[in-house]
């Protein structure tokens, strides 16, 4: 898949390419649909699924303080668009001067100018240009003057709801990775380094990695089971148990840390990048009178995870 930093960046013409257009932050269920009716319309000319998004998202440059933490990082959100068919991406740096073009001039100028655009994919509340300006009839009107299709897809629903990159966002801060998963069609991951931490863990018998993420931490605190895979290892996700926290037993007033202990595992992690995917939500965190009393809660922990990972995940529906 080739990837471009902006419409400026493009170093071929693009293959009578199908675009779909959006933040794309997720990558969920819903953004799937939108490249795969990308790619169902750019095959029969041989052409190209194309994604243009943007970086950073249009709210943190309009609307800082409003800005959403971020599902993926755009590393991370590059390869999920790869995984879900995107042939390729071209990643918009959003500024002023692009949300000050007007919905006929982004079209004229990004859209059919430089991208050539065949078709274009978006879904029904899809809107674009300064101001807000533009629709899905104003980009129909669009198509009709530069010979573009326009193809409106469906809301995407899981469980009743609709696929979406705040509902994601939802369910993870209410500590539920489960219902994030179905939305997302996988599990919600986290990209860091594994850095040294305090040490206790291995003190205790049960050594942890601390990972410092890449992007914002969306997942409730509490402990879950999780998986960890190593970005220079064999591709295995290994399962794990995990305390998002504050380390209340030890710290007062602590910052947030994500510590994984890999089940059956004795190796050195210091320094490698992994990915952790949080699986399942086991308890709430807590501070605990006692080394021992936190040590027996751990143990339990452990076995907890044993079992979610021994059972057979059910697929999102």
């Amino acid at each position: 898949m080739d990837v471009f930093a902006g419409h400026r960046a493009l170093t071929r013409p693009l293959r009578a390419p199908a675009i779909t257009i959006g933040n794309f932050d997720g990558v969920h269920r819903g953004h799937a649909a939108l490249i795969a009716r990308a790619r169902a319309l750019a095959a029969p000319a041989g052409g190209e699924a194309v994604v243009l998004t943007f970086d950073p998202h249009p709210t943190r440059v309009l609307a800082p303080a409003h800005a959403p933490p971020l599902v993926t990082t755009t590393a991370r959100k590059i390869e999920l668009l790869a995984s879900a068919g995107a042939d390729a991406v071209v990643v918009e740096p959003f500024t002023r001067e692009l949300a000050a073009l007007t919905a006929d001039r982004f079209v004229d100028e990004i859209l059919a100018g430089a991208l050539g655009a065949r078709h274009v994919v978006v879904g029904a509340d899809f809107i674009y240009g300064q101001g807000r300006g533009g629709n899905v009839a104003t980009l129909e009107a669009a198509g009709a003057r530069h010979g573009f299709t326009v193809d409106v897809v469906a809301p995407v629903t899981v469980g009743g709801e609709i696929a979406s990159s705040p509902r994601v966002r939802a369910h993870l801060r209410a500590g539920d990775p489960v219902a994030a998963a179905a939305v997302l069609g996988r599990p919600y991951d986290v990209d860091g380094v594994v850095v040294r931490g305090a040490g206790r863990g291995k003190g205790l018998g049960v050594a942890t990695a601390n990972v410092a993420p890449d992007g914002a931490l969306l997942a409730a605190p509490g402990i879950y089971a999780v998986t960890l895979a190593r970005e220079d290892g064999d591709g295995r996700a290994l399962p794990a148990v995990a305390s998002l926290g504050t380390n209340p037993t030890f710290v007062a007033d602590g910052g947030l840390v994500l510590e994984v202990h890999v089940l059956d595992f004795d190796g050195d992690l210091y320094g490698a990048r992994v990915r952790i995917g949080f699986v399942a939500w086991l308890r709430a965190e807590a501070r605990f009178d006692t080394v021992d009393a936190l040590l027996v809660q751990i143990h339990d922990d452990i076995a907890r995870a044993r079992a979610r990972f021994a059972t057979p995940p059910v697929a999102p529906r």
